[in-house]
């Protein structure tokens, strides 16, 4: 005799409930910033891809900090990218803006330090160098040292840009994690309607 055997099933329904909070970002606060940091970030990623090429064509091996600095540009590009896709699809979190901003602070402060470091440090001193070599050793005239002298004085110049310019950034994005926290905590309200 052949059995059957009969399964009952039992149909679950759930329900999800969706909790979406709005988080009001200040528009004009948020737009200098990210033009401030895209200059920020594209400054880096040309000086050092010059300062990578000059070294190549030179012949002299790559200190660390100049990959660093195009890889810590091109980064905060990409944090910008990001944060452009999630304005505009307004899914733009705090958290998200803070954890991001804070790795970028980290590695801006690095960068501080070590762009300090070969520009008044005992071992490569290169403001000194500049002070002595170049601003102070002025060449005009239609001539090759003129040219030189055009091409050292950019190099100073460029490297007194990229210390302006880690600066600039560092504090920037802590500013960004305070205002990532004022927008979490919902102390930046909209303005009234009128």
């Amino acid at each position: 005799m052949a059995r059957s055997s009969v399964r009952s099933r039992s149909i679950r329904e759930t329900e999800r409930v969706i909790v979406r909070s709005n988080y009001y970002w200040p528009d004009q606060q948020l737009n200098a910033w990210i033009l401030v940091m895209l200059a920020t970030g594209g400054t880096l990623i040309g000086i050092f891809a010059v300062f990578v090429i000059d070294q190549q064509q030179l012949g002299f091996g790559i200190p660390w900090i100049l990959p660093y600095g195009i890889t810590v540009g091109s980064l905060t590009v990409l944090f910008i990218i990001a944060m452009l896709i999630l304005i505009y699809q307004r899914r733009l979190l705090p958290g998200v803006v803070m954890i991001g901003a804070f790795v970028l602070t980290a590695l801006y402060i690095t960068g501080i330090v070590e762009t300090a470091l070969q520009l008044f440090g005992p071992a490569s001193d290169i403001s000194s160098h500049c002070q002595t070599y170049v601003f102070h050793n002025q060449f005009h005239g239609a001539n090759l040292n003129t040219l030189a002298w055009l091409q050292q004085n950019s190099t100073c110049q460029s490297w007194l840009a990229v210390f302006a310019f880690w600066i600039i950034g560092a504090v920037f994005l802590t500013w960004l994690v305070i205002l990532g926290s004022n927008v979490a905590r919902g102390v930046i309200q909209p303005p009234p309607e009128i």
